[in-house]
């Protein structure tokens, strides 16, 4: 019979996803997750098996947890024009910076980095891409300023979008200049404002 494990599965994960956060997939040695994690290196392999088998995990963990937020937010209702909750996603890339957060995306991180490389890695990716690229499709098609557009038109546009979204939040992740990061936010606003 196996042992129940001697630590809280959730805390351990988000302690490695902080790490992942921080350090990117590369830059996360083992010494470094196991102290964010707070396990030992046999508990680690017993739970996840190698590294790549873990960051695939917080991945999924980061999605519940952050990528979830996103497209709730791009899918809510209590705003009534879709284009304003994609201002909105992005006004709250700027207030994380203001906030000191330079962190970034991690997912963004991810698509961006050498373990995208990785075959399973590269499709977790694209598959949490493609969610936040379908919530943009879902805001748009709920603003009457795009309500003259076709559904191809949308798409397109919902592509843009996450292109801008994962160039901001890297941007943001290198610490570009504030006012670079809040000039991109308002050239955006300025292009979904022109549409109405």
């Amino acid at each position: 019979m196996a042992r129940p494990r001697k630590f809280d599965t959730n805390k351990a994960l988000d302690g490695a996803m902080n790490v992942f956060w921080a350090k990117g997939y590369e830059g996360a040695s083992l010494p470094d997750l196991l102290e964010g994690m707070g396990i030992t290196r046999g508990s680690l392999y017993k739970a996840f098996t190698d590294k790549k088998t873990l960051f695939l995990t917080i991945l999924e963990h980061y999605e519940a947890e952050h990528v979830a937020k996103a497209v709730t937010g791009l899918s809510d209702v209590d705003i009534p024009d879709g284009a304003d909750r994609i201002i909105t996603l992005f006004r709250n890339v700027v207030a994380a910076a203001h906030r000191g957060d330079w962190r970034g995306c991690l997912l963004c991180t991810a698509a961006a980095g050498p373990a995208n490389d990785n075959a399973e890695i590269s499709a977790s990716v694209a598959r949490l891409l493609d969610q936040m690229e379908q919530a943009f499709v879902v805001a748009l098609n709920a603003s009457p300023r795009f309500a003259d557009r076709d559904d191809g038109a949308r798409a397109t546009l919902a592509n843009l979008l996450l292109t801008q979204y994962v160039g901001l939040r890297i941007l943001t992740r290198s610490q570009a200049p504030l006012e670079m990061i809040e000039a991109s936010v308002q050239a955006l606003e300025s292009m979904l404002d022109a549409a109405q």
